[in-house]
């Protein structure tokens, strides 16, 4: 953008939600001119939590990947969040 540019607004983050750090994960297709592609089997890294399938299209828009978070809102909305984001915004509780 050309003009004049200010700051955005900021906001801090108070919500509670639940997560689940990404050991790794897989896609059920191979990938088409480099680009994942397919469902993708989220692997947890929290022990106690087993694999679970995300479809292609949110694994598409999300782009999962290891290390950072798959994130579920109160609301049900299901989110990923890079893991530097994430852990400078969110502090564990409970458990």
């Amino acid at each position: 953008m050309e003009g004049v540019q200010k700051e955005m607004p900021r906001y801090r983050c108070h919500k509670e939600i639940w997560a689940l750090k990404i050991k790794d994960v897989c896609y059920d297709r191979p990938p088409l001119e480099g680009e994942p592609r397919g469902n993708a089997t989220i692997t947890p890294a929290d022990d106690g939590y087993a694999p679970f399938v995300v479809d292609e299209a949110w694994a598409m828009k999300h782009r999962p990947q290891v290390g950072g978070y798959y994130v579920v809102y109160a609301d049900g909305y299901k989110s990923f969040s890079p893991a530097g984001a994430f852990e400078d915004g969110y502090t564990r509780i409970g458990g």
